[in-house]
């Protein structure tokens, strides 16, 4: 094929045995587009084709994706909204016979490839590539980092609950991990949890995962414009993507350690952590036992 296909926010390249997506980066276009930029789908990633009708005098290409094969979707588990999904192709009505054109081709090309039986069947692997790493975004209760072999959470002293600010700043190796899970910040309890392997932590080898995201120091909560889908979707997709890589060699567990013993703090923040934590042992949120611990941390930082 070879051949471009303009829509409504995005352009499709019709390649021998991909699908070039470029999503549009103006203002109109959903944020999401804007952060992907630029994406290759193999055929041998995607399942069918459809063409639909759409809103508006529209018409939607559908290519939809093999179960597995996305780390994108994968993370997204059916939560993204129509307009945001990245394999729907929006066409002005006008355009429909060519956009048939484009699927019977798209269609023929999947029906012909030796891998055409295995696209009926869920990928063993990630066969699309996740989006560019490091990452990073603001939860409402923290700040979340990955940098391509750990993820962090830094806590924020004004969003994180008393649970989390006791555990202290996390980091996850991702051979620690056998997963990921986003519930979307456009529900009203939206969170990004990483899901570890057994036996990661001193603490949290004691018990399970807490149900509750605001109080599980291996989640981010979401929430007033933090976390937003664009930010924290790719952010997912990404550690998702390398903690599957990493599955079959991770070898001995290792346990979780603290933030900030991976580099020194800038002393005005320290500062202003201590003054926050010497708050909180005032309004008797923290045992003395616990201030005298958490401030000997803090300072042990500088």
């Amino acid at each position: 094929m070879g051949d471009v296909l303009g829509g409504i926010h995005a352009t499709w390249e019709f390649e021998s045995d991909s699908v070039l997506v470029r999503f549009e980066r103006g203002i109109r276009a959903p944020k999401l587009f804007q952060a992907l930029g630029e994406r290759r789908v193999p055929h041998a990633a995607l399942s069918s084709v459809t063409l639909s009708p759409g809103k508006r005098g529209t018409v939607v290409l559908h290519a939809v994706p093999r179960p597995g094969a996305d780390p994108l979707m994968e993370a997204a588990a059916g939560q993204l909204r129509g307009s945001s999904d990245p394999y729907r192709l929006v066409l002005p009505a006008e355009r429909e016979t060519l956009a048939e054109y484009y699927a019977d081709e798209l269609r023929a090309a999947l029906a012909d490839g030796a891998g055409a039986r295995e696209r009926l069947e869920p990928a063993e692997r990630f066969l699309v590539e996740p989006p560019e790493r490091p990452r990073t975004f603001k939860a409402f209760d923290g700040k979340a980092v990955f940098d391509g072999e750990q993820v962090s959470f830094r806590w924020s002293w004004t969003g994180a609950s008393s649970a989390k600010w006791k555990a202290g700043d996390q980091s996850f190796a991702v051979r620690d991990l056998h997963g990921v899970e986003w519930r979307s910040p456009e529900v009203f309890d939206g969170y990004l949890r990483l899901l570890l392997r057994d036996g990661q932590g001193a603490e949290l080898a004691r018990a399970p995962q807490p149900a509750q995201a605001d109080h599980d120091p291996a989640a981010v909560v979401f929430g007033l414009g933090y976390g937003p889908v664009h930010e924290s979707l790719p952010f997912a997709a990404a550690v998702l993507h390398a903690v599957r890589g990493a599955g079959a060699a991770s070898g001995p567990p290792r346990i979780p350690v603290h933030a900030a013993a991976a580099s020194r703090s800038d002393p005005a923040d320290v500062a202003e952590r201590i003054r926050h934590l010497g708050e909180l042992h005032q309004a008797g949120l923290v045992t003395d036992d616990e201030f005298s611990a958490k401030k000997a941390e803090l300072l042990a930082e500088l």
